[in-house]
């Protein structure tokens, strides 16, 4: 029996969200654990994807549970994911819908332009191979999750509008000195759910 375990989150600016994320080799009662344990934090931080490096693990897993463009409820895990987008259109992003948050980037969100459709490949952690592709929104979080394991963040992908808007928010609220953390569960959600 796997007992499963909350993580703080961490915010922009610790060094693990910064680069990209080791492969994962060992499929083990470690492993298990760790995904258990990110499924959980993902449910107490009411996000909809959770990636490794955002709870200080510098790993190339993800996880997500959220409705698809059709309303099916999707859940799963990625690790050691390869990921292949349409081409992201060059238009400016439309603020109503095409704005991002992020749970280590807290209570802030920016429009982004991303792919409308992808594919995405690899394996869950019993090692079986898993394969997933979608359009809008689920393509949205499919890519700012792989975004993290390559050690990129969404704020660091907006356009040079957005970009001062971000920077002036992220001196603002201290989101550029390592050490920062939230705990779901406990301290109150930036995202207000």
């Amino acid at each position: 029996m796997i007992l499963m375990a909350i993580h703080p989150i961490v915010i922009y600016g610790e060094p693990v969200l910064h680069r990209r994320a080791e492969k994962v080799t060992e499929f083990d009662d470690d492993l298990r654990t760790l995904v258990a344990d990110m499924y959980e934090t993902l449910k107490a931080s009411n996000g909809v994807g959770l990636a490794a490096p955002q709870i200080g693990v510098g790993k190339q897993i993800f996880v997500y549970d959220a409705d698809d463009d059709h309303g099916v409820r999707r859940s799963g895990v990625f690790i050691n994911p390869v990921l292949v987008a349409s081409k992201i259109p060059e238009t400016r992003p439309d603020p109503e819908d095409e704005s991002e948050g992020c749970l280590s980037v807290p209570s802030l969100d920016f429009p982004l332009k991303r792919a409308e459709r992808v594919t995405i490949n690899g394996v869950d952690e019993q090692g079986e191979k898993v394969s997933l592709s979608a359009e809008g929104w689920f393509a949205r979080i499919m890519q700012h999750e792989y975004d993290h394991l390559q050690g990129t963040l969404y704020v660091d992908r907006l356009d040079k509008r957005w970009s001062r808007k971000w920077k002036k928010a992220q001196i603002a609220n201290g989101y550029n000195e390592p050490g920062n953390s939230w705990m779901p569960g406990v301290d109150p959600d930036p995202f207000g759910h």
